[in-house]
């Protein structure tokens, strides 16, 4: 008989080619399959509830697999943090009615991107922030960030060519907050956090960069609302670097999770990590 889990996973994604399993490459996903067939012997393909690109962190990321092995949720947990790499870690699992879809049931997603703005290089979070060596202005940057939240076609700030069928997506919240960070020095960081019901490619990391655009005074608040109205990837400001990223929580619907999984396609088995 076979048994459903979901699990709530953190990882550093420094060393990953992302979530998704490539050939070749290190991934979240290639190494949590590996740490399960090292459990019960089955090539299982976890899904995970966010593809997370290559160099982001997450804290939140939510993943389930299907197995016939006898193991409890608890078993689970303790069986596959003892076999998974030291920056990849489960944090909590549960037991989740066959089928269950944790992409199709996502409903919200909360990410964090963290600027070191400082004087002084940083050290203990070197590798997890972006490094901007001028002091940013976060006042100009929030009422920048303002023109975002809603409703709206975000083509601007999504890497092209893109494959999806609509660039629309509502940002719930869009907030910036001084923070001492990892170093625990006054106001050392700058934290972009932004939740919404969904995100392009690369979505995030382009509102930052062209928040940063205005915080170093290169462009004015207004720009950014001329940004979004162009719909235009060109129009928006660079892409931030990867590892400033780290996704913070997905909320999952249940029922909806059930609804999706029944017409959703079967997964492919992820090459060996």
């Amino acid at each position: 008989m076979t048994r459903a889990f979901r699990l709530t996973l953190a990882y550093e994604g420094t060393r990953y080619s992302g979530w998704q399993a490539q050939p070749g490459r290190a991934t979240v996903q290639g190494a949590l399959a590996a740490a399960i067939a090292s459990v019960s012997g089955e090539a299982v393909v976890p899904r995970g509830s966010s593809r997370t690109d290559a160099g982001v962190h997450a804290l939140g990321q939510v993943a389930a697999f299907e197995s016939a092995a006898p193991h409890d949720a608890a078993t689970w947990v303790r069986a596959l943090n003892a076999r998974l790499p030291p920056d990849i870690t489960v944090v909590d699992g549960a037991e989740v009615p066959p089928g269950f879809d944790p992409v199709g049931g996502a409903v919200s997603k909360v990410y964090r991107y963290r600027i070191h703005d400082a004087p002084f290089r940083p050290v203990l979070t070197r590798h997890v922030v972006w490094r901007w060596k001028s002091r940013l202005d976060a006042a100009a940057m929030q009422a920048a960030a303002a023109a975002l939240v809603g409703e709206h076609d975000f083509t601007s700030f999504e890497t092209a060519p893109s494959t999806r069928l609509s660039s629309v997506r509502t940002i719930h919240r869009l907030e910036l907050s001084r923070r001492g960070g990892g170093d625990d020095l006054d106001g050392a960081e700058l934290w972009v956090e932004v939740e919404g019901n969904g995100f392009l490619h690369n979505m995030v990391r382009i509102i930052v960069g062209s928040l940063v655009m205005v915080g170093c005074g290169r462009r004015s608040p207004g720009w950014m609302a001329e940004v979004l109205a162009a719909r235009h990837r060109p129009a928006a400001g660079p892409t931030a670097p990867p590892q400033g990223l780290v996704l913070l929580a997905i909320a999952i619907d249940p029922e909806r999770a059930l609804e999706r999984s029944r017409t959703a396609a079967p997964p492919t088995a992820p090459p060996a990590p």
